[in-house]
C-alpha cells in the first residue's frame, strides 16, 4: 500500500492506494489547519493498514504543511516521505523549463495524463487557474491566471455593496441585479479567458490538444467552452501514483 497526497494552498488531499494502484480511501483537510493532532485524528480510519504502507509521495506548494505531514508519517508510520520534485523523473517525463519554477502539483497533473502519442492542455481550477502544456511526453510550461474563487472573494471583500454569493452558470450575459451581474461577469469572463488562452496555445504551438480540466469549478465550465473537454478530478493523484512507482519500498 502507498500514501500519496496533494498539498494545495487551500485544500490537502491524501489518498491510500492499494497494490493495484486503486484509491481505497481519501482524506480532505484544510491546509491551514494541518497539525500533528489533526493528522492523528484523521489517520485513525486507516490505522489498520499502517504496517502495510511502504511508500509515501506528495506534491506540495506549501512547504510548511508538507514538513508537518512528513514528520507525522515518518514517526508514526515508519515510512520515508518524498516530495515529487525531489524524484528523478527523466524516465517518465521531459521537462523543458526550470523545474524549480513549476509547482509540483502541475508536474503531477502532467504525469496523470502522460501519453507519448497525444498532446494535452491541463486546466486546473485551484487557488490559481493554471494551464499546462504537454506535447507527447514533454512538458513545455504553461499559464497562471487568477483563481476564480480567490478573485470572487477579493471582489466581495473589497466592494462593500456586493453581497456574498456562490458562482453559478448564467444563460444571459446582461445581469438584472448585482448578484446576477457579478455571476455573469465571472462566468462569462472566465469562460472567455479560458477559450482565448487555449486558442493562443494552439496558435503558438501549431498543435492540436486534448483538453483535460480538473479542480473545484471544472463542472461549471464543462459544457460552455468551445473546445471538447474531459473532466478528471483525480488527475493529480493519478500522476503521483505513477511517479510513486519510481520509489523503492521503504520497508
Amino acid at each position: 500500500m502507498i500514501i500519496v497526497g496533494d498539498i494545495g494552498n487551500t485544500e490537502t488531499k491524501i489518498c491510500l492506494v492499494n497494490s493495484k494502484n486503486k484509491i481505497t480511501q481519501k482524506l480532505n483537510l484544510k491546509t491551514k489547519s494541518i497539525n500533528i493532532n489533526l493528522l492523528k485524528k484523521s489517520f485513525k480510519k486507516i490505522n489498520s493498514t499502517r504496517d502495510q504502507i511502504n511508500k509515501c509521495l506528495f506534491s506540495s506548494v506549501v512547504p510548511k504543511s508538507f514538513k508537518i505531514i512528513k514528520i507525522f508519517l515518518e514517526k508514526f508510520y515508519s515510512v520515508k516521505c518524498f516530495e515529487l520534485k525531489n524524484l528523478h523523473l527523466n524516465n517518465l517525463i521531459k521537462i523543458k523549463v526550470n523545474k524549480k519554477q513549476v509547482g509540483s502539483d502541475r508536474i503531477a497533473n502532467a504525469l496523470g495524463v502522460l501519453n507519448e502519442k497525444k498532446n494535452h492542455i491541463i486546466l486546473d481550477f485551484g487557488t490559481a487557474t493554471t494551464f499546462d502544456v504537454l506535447i507527447k511526453n514533454v512538458y513545455h510550461g504553461g499559464v497562471i491566471a487568477p483563481g476564480v474563487n480567490l478573485s470572487l472573494k477579493t471582489l466581495i471583500n473589497r466592494a462593500s455593496l456586493i453581497p456574498r454569493l456562490d458562482l453559478k452558470k448564467t444563460n444571459k450575459v446582461i445581469g438584472r441585479n448585482t448578484v446576477s451581474a457579478v455571476r455573469s461577469g465571472f462566468f462569462w469572463g472566465y469562460n472567455g479567458l479560458i477559450d482565448n488562452i487555449i486558442s493562443l496555445i494552439k496558435k503558438e504551438t501549431k498543435k492540436s490538444f486534448k483538453i483535460i480540466i480538473t479542480g473545484g469549478f471544472s463542472h461549471l465550465f464543462k459544457n460552455s467552452l468551445r473546445s471538447k473537454i474531459k473532466i478528471d478530478k483525480d488527475i493529480t493523484i493519478n500522476g503521483l501514483i505513477r511517479a510513486a512507482n519510481l520509489i523503492k519500498s521503504n520497508k
